[in-house]
């Protein structure tokens, strides 16, 4: 297999001759024949539609061959066979095998991990029927009725993302089992406002850490442990860890239990994992949880397919990859027309921003191009109300992710002014992907053009029929594809985060430097003092 830079392929030379010399795109085209010819299947009952986004058969035919000369399908299938796709760790990416296999069993070290994956699932599953049918208890003897996770990055931002969306789906359905909160800043008013809110003797707490080092994390474990003991409780009675086999909290009898991933899952690739199972099958039931995982593995069998128009997530990496190195776009906005995906966007940030904000190719060698866009969100309506002016009239054009869903999940609605509100919602998605596209156009015999909507604002929506276990699957591995397939465009290691470290790095340094110590770097020295750390010398 061949990893080539995108700069060093035949097709993107073509691609850049057509974009600077024959390309043109009507919006006139985007008609009802259009938008019927442009959906694919996505997975979990999801279809993606990229109608509105100004490529045609020629740019499609362009970026079918540059999917074909960086054989975008083979890497996939690389990974799938836990081939070491991390170079920068040198570690395989097996978060895909969390959800079933699609390729070569993978053995390492005598292991076989679509085992040792499955049977942590299994465990995870166990454990929370024991919880949820009363066996498990806190150490007062009451049942849990409460959990709480304790993370960061990626062991918080795709589990709450997730817990929220399903929080009123739950309701609904019969199969709320648990409250679930989240404490994931260092910040003590993080911790101090969960716990303040929480039946301490009815509250399992869920530690998520891979490598048992995380210093935000510990440090709110430590927070967490001393209101349970001033409060009376064993703290090994509501506490379970989420960590490797290697860490030091492994079969630590601090903890109720553990639960193991290893270095092949990713921070915020790790929703699929316990990290993300424990909590989600303790607030919703095993079953749900296994749904989720249903769909996202249906997700990525789809992703498979080498035909661009038939590979959802492959052709939006494409077309992203157009819009981000062809047109120039810097940024892309995730706008779901959801409340239960509020947070869905600070996870996509997470996931596409740590996973291709970087500048140098898979060998650490410099690249000569742009990759990862800056990537932000809010649901709507509430953008519209906000952000939109500048994606409307703005000077920059920010291509748009639109998600929505037919249905609401709690059903509980109202009728005025002739339609419903889940009716208002659906109307304010479709007016606002068509008022981007099209724009509106003044006669320019007037010099007042405050009115006039320039147009031209490429978007895709992604949608099903209800937020549920499944399609929340499918739409997670949606999105996950679409990065892997662009950190495999840009010939870069989506799977690695050394961007954390530095910062990190600094922190430790300040804080071994003491109150009255100097860390030696005079311009930390200076700001240590400002924020009180340091004393003024």
């Amino acid at each position: 297999m061949e990893f080539i830079d995108l700069d060093k392929t035949a097709s993107y030379a073509k691609l850049l001759n057509h974009a600077l010399r024959e390309y043109s795109f009507d919006y006139a085209k985007l008609d009802a024949g259009r938008v019927a010819r442009c959906l694919i299947p996505a997975g979990g009952g999801l279809m993606y539609s990229w109608a509105a986004k100004a490529v045609d058969e020629p740019e499609i035919k362009l970026l079918q061959a540059l999917a074909d000369e960086q054989d975008l399908i083979g890497k996939y299938r690389m990974l799938l066979d836990g081939e070491y796709m991390n170079t920068g760790e040198h570690r395989r990416v097996l978060h895909h095998l969390l959800r079933g296999r699609l390729g070569k069993p993978v053995i390492h070290q005598g292991k076989d991990l679509e085992q040792f994956y499955s049977g942590e699932l299994e465990r995870v599953a166990a454990f929370a029927d024991r919880v949820s049918g009363g066996e498990l208890r806190g150490g007062s003897g009451k049942p849990f009725s409460a959990a709480v996770q304790i993370g960061i990055g990626g062991s918080d931002l795709g589990p709450r993302a997730l817990y929220l969306a399903l929080e009123n789906w739950a309701i609904a359905s019969g199969r709320k089992n648990m409250d679930a909160a989240f404490i994931s800043n260092v910040d003590p008013d993080d911790g101090a406002k969960v716990v303040s809110s929480l039946d301490l003797e009815r509250t399992l707490f869920i530690l998520v850490s891979k490598s048992g080092t995380t210093q935000e994390t510990l440090a709110n474990e430590l927070f967490v442990r001393d209101r349970l003991k001033k409060a009376g409780l064993d703290p090994a009675k509501h506490l379970v860890a989420i960590t490797s086999e290697t860490s030091p909290l492994a079969r630590n009898p601090a903890y109720l239990d553990s639960f193991y991933m290893d270095d092949f899952i990713g921070g915020r690739y790790s929703s699929s994992s316990p990290a993300g199972g424990v909590i989600l099958s303790l607030a919703f039931g095993s079953r749900s949880f296994r749904e989720f995982l249903d769909g996202a593995h249906e997700a990525d069998k789809l992703a498979l397919e080498s035909r661009v128009t038939e590979n959802a997530s492959l052709l939006a990496a494409l077309i992203g990859v157009w819009e981000r190195n062809l047109m120039g776009y810097t940024a892309t906005a995730a706008l779901p027309y959801s409340q239960a995906l509020s947070r869905f966007p600070a996870h996509l940030q997470q996931l596409d921003m740590e996973s291709n904000g970087k500048r140098v190719n898979r060998d650490g060698r410099p690249i000569a191009y742009a990759t990862g866009p800056l990537v932000f969100g809010e649901p709507g309506t509430n953008g519209q109300h906000s952000f939109y002016q500048l994606l409307h009239q703005g000077t920059d054009t920010v291509p748009l992710e639109f998600i929505g869903f037919l249905e609401s999940q709690r059903g509980e609605d109202i009728e005025a002014e002739g339609s419903t509100s889940q009716t208002k919602l659906k109307a304010n998605l479709a007016a606002q992907i068509v008022a981007f596209a099209r724009g509106r156009k003044l006669d320019h015999s007037q010099e007042n053009f405050t009115r006039e909507f320039p147009g031209g604002r490429p978007s895709s929506l992604i949608y099903g029929k209800k937020a549920e276990p499944r399609s929340l699957g499918a739409l997670l591995a949606h999105f996950e594809n679409k990065v892997m397939f662009q950190g495999f465009l840009w010939n870069i290691n989506s799977f690695d985060q050394e961007g954390v470290q530095l910062g990190k790095e600094l922190t430790k340094k300040a804080l071994a430097s003491g109150s009255r110590g100097s860390s030696g770097d005079s311009a930390l020295d200076a700001y240590l003092k400002l924020l009180g750390i340091q004393e003024e010398s």
